[in-house]
């Protein structure tokens, strides 16, 4: 388990403040993400952990405001990156700060990279616009540098290949030289080793870490795996049904869990400690919909500790100090 918190900075680079985004259905209106707050310190890697559609990924386009249009909207909050609420800069300022002061790795690279352009104009077309002054040469040798710099054996020869060309594991290092060209302040990695195999994996996620350290960017990991939170992160951010259920260092995290749901995440997952062929606990039931969320606590009905008071109010985020938040009414 990473124990490097202390030793981190804890100026603050990124904050949320009671960020809402809605989503419109033709069942009306929906909130994928609920009222969020977090703070995350400069130099640190924050961990976003939850069940698939929890909000993760949302949050995450929220920050560089990549929301789908005209269906997804940020109704209400904050994002303070250093000074500056990047929801009331207008649209061209914006433009500047992503992939130049806060890139992103996105989900599949397949789909994030161009299929009809080769991996070199892609990579050239980040100096392009956030460098035009470069001379096209320059441009190019840093593509190669950068593709270098992740791990890739021939980067001359990739930058002449397609994405198809390529293998899962080497497209998301063409997407994390991408993503790092401009020496982010910030770098979310959403989800950044689905679809790849076990040892591919756990390469993106050291090289991640090995470029973290390097440079002193701030990385957001994305996951729905606590080992990968374990392994790589100082501070977690728990997330349920578009709410946060837990915040805390890591090493707080796995050492006292607060939230009941973030227990029950943890008692999944298999051990050594364990006896062989024990079957593992669930979490019993299912996230709530969106579309019909509970009164109360959201995680109610799946929750061991549930009494009426959980049914009819929301419980309020609670500080229990040292960087530490819990959303229930029994912490």
């Amino acid at each position: 388990m990473n124990q490097t918190t202390s030793e981190k900075s804890k100026v603050s680079i990124l904050r949320l403040e009671n960020l809402v985004v809605a989503f419109d259905t033709e069942q009306g209106p929906i909130h994928a993400v609920d009222d969020i707050s977090f703070t995350m310190n400069q130099g640190s890697i924050l961990g976003i952990v939850g069940e698939s559609g929890c909000g993760k990924s949302v949050t995450a386009l929220s920050i560089l405001r990549l929301l789908p249009k005209p269906v997804s909207r940020i109704v209400s909050g904050k994002i303070w990156f250093k000074d500056q609420n990047l929801l009331d800069l207008p649209i061209e300022q914006m433009q500047k700060i992503r992939g130049k002061k806060i890139a992103m790795i996105f989900q599949e690279p397949m789909t994030a990279l161009n299929p009809v352009h080769a991996v070199g104009r892609q990579l050239v077309e980040v100096y392009q616009l956030h460098f035009p002054q470069m001379t096209s040469s320059d441009m190019e040798n840093r593509s190669v540098q950068m593709l270098a710099r992740v791990g890739i054996a021939d980067p001359v020869q990739v930058m002449k290949k397609y994405p198809h060309q390529l293998s899962g594991g080497m497209r998301q290092r063409v997407m994390i030289a991408m993503a790092l060209a401009c020496e982010p302040d910030i770098l979310i990695a959403d989800e950044p080793t689905t679809a790849l195999d076990v040892t591919v994996q756990a390469q993106i996620l050291d090289l991640i870490k090995a470029l973290q350290v390097q440079t002193g960017m701030s990385v957001i990991l994305i996951t729905h795996d606590l080992g990968v939170i374990a392994e790589n992160c100082d501070q977690a951010v728990v997330m349920y049904a578009g709410r946060i259920a837990e915040t805390a260092t890591v090493t707080d995290l796995f050492k006292n869990p607060l939230h009941p749901y973030t227990k029950g995440l943890l008692t999944s997952i298999p051990s050594r400690a364990k006896k062989p062929k024990t079957i593992l606990p669930t979490i019993k039931g299912s996230v709530p919909s969106l579309l019909n969320m509970p009164t109360g606590c959201r995680f109610a009905d799946r929750c061991p500790l549930v009494e009426e008071i959980c049914r009819q109010n929301s419980p309020l985020e609670r500080s229990t100090g040292n960087q530490r938040t819990a959303s229930c009414h029994f912490v």
